[in-house]
């Protein structure tokens, strides 16, 4: 997207809702790009991962400098999470009538940035109205009547917003319960890069250099980047006045930098996002399967070839049809990814106290063989169960809890059932 954001500064196009052909070439360059440096090898890789921090890091600095500078004070812009936490527009009933209420973004002073509204009752569109009045009178509603909102002003049109129901203030729990469902989806896209770090942290010249580098690096800029990300966002809802409701708030960075006027600006700042995105989808997401299927026939498959099949598979698999889907594809991923951990985890520090005999590792008939069969049977089984204990939710209702927080149980049913298994065993 952002090669397509930079076409589309330069040319003076209209971006094109939905996909199109110039957004699928530019996935191609992206793709290409990818395959480039893994082709190149291991060590370009490793150039670009150094040179590319620094970048992210000065990106992040000038992307909260720009929000201050604009919105007139750090607190200014944190005051504006509130905006993003209502709904667009929620209907209520009070004294036996009915009404909406409509939530649209305000400017810094606290007046709304729109200034007609218009409802879609079951998909037709009944007309524009001045939002004089946030709090709308509704006549003769059905049960199965379906409102919907939009809102605009003289520079825009917002997208169309669903009408919920007013619900009651979340309570403590509540909002802990809904923390816990999206650190599992955050557990699901980090659980694939930590539970191959080593493809990483082997070249790390001592375990220390490879605990520091994890610890500052991983949990660091993560925390760094969430913070910018949110704090930008709230910083964009108040300086683009074609931002009317929190349906439209651009949490993409690529969508925020396409919004600059400066056409420099927008190029600069995307060239330098490509550079960052490249250089985290490379580690993230290509050095671990890579490495898989070169691990898988050493013989015949190279980093260089498992890295050239990644990139097929990432072309098969429709990403860009993912991307509507992509919270529950990452609980997903936790649901497996969850038991996976634990089995590890229980195995080196409980059941081997941390002691691997190394060239066992290697021997068909040795401490690791499992009888010559190659599997360990208490880890399958464990794993299994598991994940089935932690995706199950996701078609038995009554398992729906433990999907929605499917990393953490399937790790913690895993991680007790694979000790219990192997203890068993002595």
């Amino acid at each position: 997207m952002a090669f397509y954001s930079i076409f589309i500064a330069v040319s003076g196009n209209d971006a094109v809702v939905g996909l199109s052909i110039g957004q699928f070439v530019c996935f191609g360059i992206f793709w290409f790009i990818n395959m480039f440096f893994i082709w190149k090898g291991t060590e370009s890789i490793k150039w670009l991962e150094e040179y590319s921090a620094p970048i992210l890091i000065i990106m992040g600095l000038v992307l909260i400098g720009w929000g201050v500078n604009n919105a007139g004070g750090f607190g200014i812009v944190l005051e504006q999470g509130k905006q993003l936490e209502k709904p667009v527009a929620e209907i209520y009933q009070e004294t036996n009538q009915t009404f909406i209420q409509i939530n649209p973004i305000t400017d810094k002073s606290g007046k709304p940035k729109a200034t007609e509204y218009q409802f879609i009752l079951n998909g037709n569109e009944l007309g524009w109205n001045d939002l004089s009045n946030t709090n709308i009178s509704i006549e003769n509603l059905k049960a199965n009547d379906k409102y919907q909102v939009q809102l605009k002003n003289t520079i825009t049109i917002s997208s169309i917003a669903n009408v919920t129901a007013k619900k009651d203030k979340s309570s403590f729990g509540d909002k802990i319960w809904k923390y816990l469902i999206w650190l599992t989806a955050m557990l699901g896209f980090w659980a694939t890069m930590s539970l191959s770090i080593a493809d990483i942290t082997r070249y790390s010249s001592s375990q220390k250099a490879q605990v520091q580098g994890q610890f500052i690096g991983l949990p660091g800029t993560m925390m760094l980047y969430s913070f910018v990300g949110i704090f930008v966002t709230c910083a964009a809802i108040i300086n683009f006045d074609d931002i009317l409701i929190a349906n439209d708030a651009p949490w993409d960075p690529i969508a925020l930098l396409a919004k600059f006027d400066n056409v420099w600006v927008v190029v600069i700042a995307q060239i330098f996002m490509i550079i960052a995105t490249l250089s985290t989808n490379i580690a993230a997401n290509v050095i671990a399967p890579a490495n898989a299927f070169s691990n898988l026939f050493p013989k015949k498959i190279s980093f260089r070839m498992g890295g050239y099949i990644t990139g097929i598979i990432g072309i098969i698999i429709f990403p860009w049809l993912l991307l509507n889907e992509i919270q529950g594809l990452l609980i997903d991923v936790s649901a497996i990814l969850g038991p996976v951990l634990a089995i590890l985890v229980c195995d080196y520090y409980l059941i081997q106290k941390k002691e691997i005999q190394l060239a066992e590792l290697y021997k068909t008939d040795g401490a690791y063989a499992f009888g010559g069969s190659g599997f360990n049977k208490a880890a399958i089984i464990s794993l299994i169960i598991g994940a089935f204990i932690a995706i199950g939710g996701k078609w038995i209702p009554v398992m729906s809890s433990l999907y929605s927080v499917s990393w953490f149980s399937g790790f913690i049913v895993s991680f007790a059932l694979y000790y219990i298994l192997m203890k068993s065993k002595k």
